[in-house]
C-alpha cells in the first residue's frame, strides 16, 4: 500500500521519523517554486530571502534554466571527466571569462566541501607542507579537512583529531596572521566574507596583507567564495579588495541549486598534481555543467551583478531607517546580508517565518539574508516591511 504523503503532516512526519536527527527541522513542508516565492504544503507563500542557504540565485523555475537542463536532460546526464564534453567544455570556457587573473585551472567536484578538500589536498601536494593557518569564525564545511579549516567547536569537536594541522586566529587581525604563518604552512585559508559566522567581510587591508604574507613566506592563499561567490555584485568578493589567491572556491551560486563545486588554481599549481591524485564521479557532469553555463549566462545577460549591489543597498538602507533599538548593525555586501540583533535572532527569524518570509541565522544573533538575485525593489521593500513588524511584536 503506498504511503500517504499528501498532508502536511505525513510530510514531517515522514522528514522527521526517517532521517538522522542533524537539523534543526522548521514546522512547514516546501513544495513548490516560482520566481522569488516559495509555497508550502498548505499553499501558504513565502518571500524567499534564503534561496536554501545562497544557492537559488535565479530564484525558483527560471523559464530559461529550466529549459535548458531539461534539454540536457534528455540529451547525456553523466560523463566521467576522463572523457571530454561539449557542455562541460563550454562551462570551463565561460568560467573562465571570469576567473581572477592567472587562477584558471579548474577541478568540477559535488559541493562546496568537495571544493575544499581539493583546495587543501591540492595546496598540500604542491607546497609539500602540512599545516593550514584560517580564522575563528570562520566556516569551510564539515568533511574532515573542511573540519580542520573551520575553528568553531561545535562542528569540530565530534570528531578531534582532525587530520590537517591548523592554527586559528582572529579575522581581520593581520599581525596575528603574520605571527602564524611558518615554514610549515602550506596555505591561509580566508573567506573573503565570513558567511556561517555572522556576514563579517574582510576589511580590505587584511586581504592585501594576507596576500603579502603568503607570497613572502611561499604558503598558498586559499580564498573561500562558497557563499559569496557571485551574490556580492562581482563574480568575486575578494575583487574589491583587488586581491588574487593562489585558489579560488566556490560552489553555492554556481548552477542555481544543482550540485556543483569548483575548485580553481593557477598554472604553476596544476602543473604539480599527478595524474590522478583527486578524482570525482560525478563531478563535472553535463546536466550539471549545463545548470551552471545557463546560470553563469543568466546572471550576464540579466544584470544580476548590477542588481544585486543596488537591491541589496536598498535593503541596507531601508533596514537602517527603521532606527529600531532592537537591531545592533547590519553588515554585508549585495545581496548576502547579515542583522545582528540585541536579542536572540530565533524569535524574529519564526516571526518572519509567520509573516511570510524565510531568512536565516548566522549565529545566536544575527539574521542571514541571501536572496535570490532576481529580487526587485518591491521585495526588498516587503522584506523589510516585514521585519520592522515582525521587530515591534518579539
Amino acid at each position: 500500500m503506498a504511503t500517504d504523503i499528501t498532508s502536511t503532516g505525513a510530510i514531517l512526519a515522514l522528514d522527521k521519523g526517517k532521517q538522522i536527527p542533524l537539523y534543526a527541522k522548521r514546522d512547514i513542508a516546501l513544495v513548490r517554486g516560482e520566481g522569488v516565492y516559495l509555497f508550502d504544503s498548505d499553499g501558504n507563500r513565502y518571500l524567499d530571502a534564503m534561496s536554501n542557504y545562497g544557492v537559488a540565485v535565479l530564484g525558483h523555475a527560471h523559464p530559461r534554466f529550466s529549459a535548458a537542463v531539461a534539454e540536457q536532460l534528455q540529451t547525456l546526464t553523466t560523463c566521467h571527466q576522463s572523457f571530454a564534453n561539449d557542455v562541460r567544455a563550454e562551462l570551463l570556457a565561460e568560467i573562465d571569462t571570469i576567473a581572477p587573473e592567472g587562477v584558471t585551472r579548474s577541478f568540477l567536484s559535488n559541493s562546496g566541501t568537495e571544493a575544499i578538500e581539493a583546495a587543501l589536498k591540492f595546496a598540500r601536494a604542491s607546497t609539500g607542507r602540512t599545516k593550514i593557518v584560517a580564522a575563528r569564525r570562520g566556516y569551510h564545511g564539515r568533511t574532515f579537512g573542511a573540519l580542520s579549516a573551520t575553528a568553531d567547536k561545535k562542528y569540530r569537536a565530534p570528531f578531534e583529531p582532525l587530520p590537517i594541522p591548523a592554527v586559528h586566529i582572529g579575522y581581520n587581525d593581520a599581525d596575528a596572521l603574520e605571527a602564524a604563518v611558518d615554514a610549515d604552512t602550506a596555505a591561509i585559508v580566508l573567506e573573503p566574507i565570513q558567511g556561517e559566522g555572522g556576514i563579517h567581510p574582510g576589511d580590505d587591508a587584511f586581504l592585501k596583507r594576507a596576500r603579502e604574507i603568503a607570497t613572502a613566506t611561499g604558503a598558498l592563499l586559499i580564498h573561500d567564495e562558497i557563499q559569496s561567490g557571485f551574490r556580492t555584485g562581482a563574480p568575486w568578493a575578494a575583487s574589491a579588495a583587488g586581491v588574487v589567491p593562489d585558489i579560488a572556491v566556490t560552489a553555492k551560486a554556481l548552477a542555481n541549486g544543482l550540485p556543483i563545486g569548483l575548485t580553481m588554481v593557477t598554472e604553476a599549481i596544476s602543473e604539480q598534481m599527478p595524474a590522478g591524485a583527486h578524482g570525482s564521479t560525478f563531478g563535472g557532469n553535463p546536466l550539471v555543467a549545463r545548470g551552471a553555463l545557463e546560470t553563469l549566462r543568466i546572471m550576464r545577460d540579466e544584470g544580476l551583478y548590477d542588481r544585486a549591489q543596488a537591491v541589496g543597498a536598498r535593503v541596507v538602507a531601508g533596514i537602517t531607517a527603521l532606527e529600531s533599538p532592537k537591531i545592533r548593525a547590519v553588515r554585508g555586501r549585495g545581496l548576502m546580508m547579515g542583522i545582528e540583533l540585541k536579542q536572540k535572532a530565533t524569535p524574529v527569524l519564526r516571526g518572519l517565518q509567520e509573516n511570510g518570509v524565510l531568512a536565516l541565522m548566522a549565529g545566536t544573533l544575527v539574521i542571514r539574508v541571501l536572496p535570490p538575485m532576481t529580487w526587485e525593489e518591491e521585495h526588498a521593500d516587503a522584506f523589510v516591511a516585514t521585519l520592522a513588524r515582525v521587530l515591534e511584536s518579539v
